[in-house]
């Protein structure tokens, strides 16, 4: 079974508003209330590709059982730990709209304010340990996302030290400090940015060779499959078998980035489980994260399988 972590779910309410003006009552043009949260994205991208999961984390309040009813409604069945004190959090993602001379609407300014979260005490993080402790060998674990302040910061190195001989292949989407800390503990797959890469080593990456090369410095370090997300400039992947894939961005209009690389981690391991190949996996990801980015909402499967046969057409065509 696949398992994902998401800390801090939210609600994530989305508007629009016509060119928005501070200091004034302004309407909203669109609105969009969906749930939250890195890992609950794979969940929703997985379940849309027709692969089961099972979000874990923590929820709250009647914010958190709005969050259990939107995930329901997508037939995903979550086991979060229900806290007593605070609420899950609501985050307002504000969108300035700008009319075009064609007559369509583009986002011009995007803001966000987002919310804090319930607090989670020391007994309902132990329920979520238990929960983690009964992963066996072959079940996958995402870790995505930033930690909230009311957890320790080390417990992503925590959790990866407690499962390290139950055999779980783990996945880890997060920056800088948190992604290097757990290393040691070889996860399955990291996927950081060419951006979040070059901030570990402190350089700027702009070429995929140069992806490469430090890619295969976080493998020395103990990751086993590096996948690097470069937005318009495509991806690459440098997996534990040796071989390295480096790929285009598929063409499309970028309508929403949140969520994309949530959606990569999601299709990779949909195209791994399906065939156990890592270039299956790689565009599969690759796909996948385009889609959600070309679309309101993420990536459903007919719009993955449409982007995977115009990519293996324009590579059919460029050898």
């Amino acid at each position: 079974m696949i398992y994902t972590v998401t800390f801090n779910p939210s609600l994530d309410y989305i508007v629009g508003v016509d060119e928005f003006k501070t200091g004034k009552v302004n309407r909203t043009a669109e609105e969009l209330i969906l749930p939250g949260g890195k890992g609950i994205n794979v969940s929703i991208v997985l379940k849309n590709l027709g692969m089961e999961s099972i979000p874990l984390g923590f929820a709250g309040g009647f914010t958190g059982e709005e969050i259990h009813r939107l995930l329901k409604e997508r037939k995903v069945e979550e086991q979060f730990v229900r806290v007593k004190k605070g609420i899950s959090r609501i985050n307002v993602k504000l969108r300035s709209l700008e009319n075009m001379p064609d007559g369509e609407k583009t986002v011009s300014e995007e803001s966000e304010i987002n919310g804090m979260g319930p607090e989670i005490s020391g007994e309902e993080l132990e329920i979520f340990y238990q929960q983690l402790d009964a992963l066996q060998k072959g079940d996958i674990l995402v870790l995505a996302g930033s930690i909230p302040t009311v957890l320790p910061s080390t417990i992503y190195r925590d959790i990866m030290k407690r499962l390290q001989k139950r055999e779980v292949m783990i996945v880890v989407d997060a920056t800088k400090n948190l992604l290097v800390n757990v290393l040691e503990y070889h996860p399955f797959l990291i996927k950081p940015n060419n951006y979040e890469l070059g901030e570990i080593f402190g350089v700027t990456l702009s070429t995929k060779e140069d992806v490469i090369l430090y890619a295969k410095k976080l493998q020395e370090m103990g990751a086993a499959n590096v996948l690097v997300s470069m937005a318009g400039d495509g991806a690459v992947l440098v997996a534990e078998d040796g071989s390295t894939y480096k790929s285009e961005a598929p063409e499309g209009k970028v309508k929403n980035s949140v969520g994309a690389g949530d959606s990569m981690v999601a299709g990779f391991l949909y195209g791994y489980l399906k065939s156990g190949i890592y270039e299956d996996a790689f565009y599969y990801g690759v796909c996948t994260g385009s889609a959600s980015a070309f679309s309101e909402n993420l990536a459903t499967c007919r719009e993955v399988e449409e982007l995977l046969k115009k990519m293996k057409q324009q590579n059919m065509e460029t050898k």
